[in-house]
């Protein structure tokens, strides 16, 4: 863990990681609680919380495609695309981002 911290491609995933949680947890917690049970205390702090990782996933997504010379086409669309489905950071985590070779 601590050498992720290391490469901006390392905080890409831990960001990845993080956002991909909270996605989960607004919509499969505090969404059912609000809507289902009529519990909305989770929604707020879970959405801002998702947000901010949103935002930080999108800007480190488009630092590493610049730093590491990634096609639009072929590569940054599908990371920031990952950001918006369920479980998507986790799959383009182990088929694009843990590939990735830092020097």
């Amino acid at each position: 863990m601590k050498n992720l911290l290391l490469t901006n491609t390392g905080r890409l995933r831990i960001i990845g990681f993080l956002e991909g949680t909270s996605l989960l947890i607004l919509l499969f917690i505090a969404m059912p609680m609000k809507y289902i049970f009529e519990m909305p205390f989770l929604t707020r702090p879970v959405g801002t919380v998702h947000g901010a990782l949103f935002l930080l996933f999108v800007f480190n997504t488009l630092s590493v495609g610049v730093e590491q010379n990634w096609k639009f086409a072929t590569t940054t669309w599908k990371v920031l695309l990952a950001c918006v489905i369920p479980f998507g950071t986790f799959y383009i985590d182990s088929k694009i981002l843990s590939k990735i070779q830092n020097h």
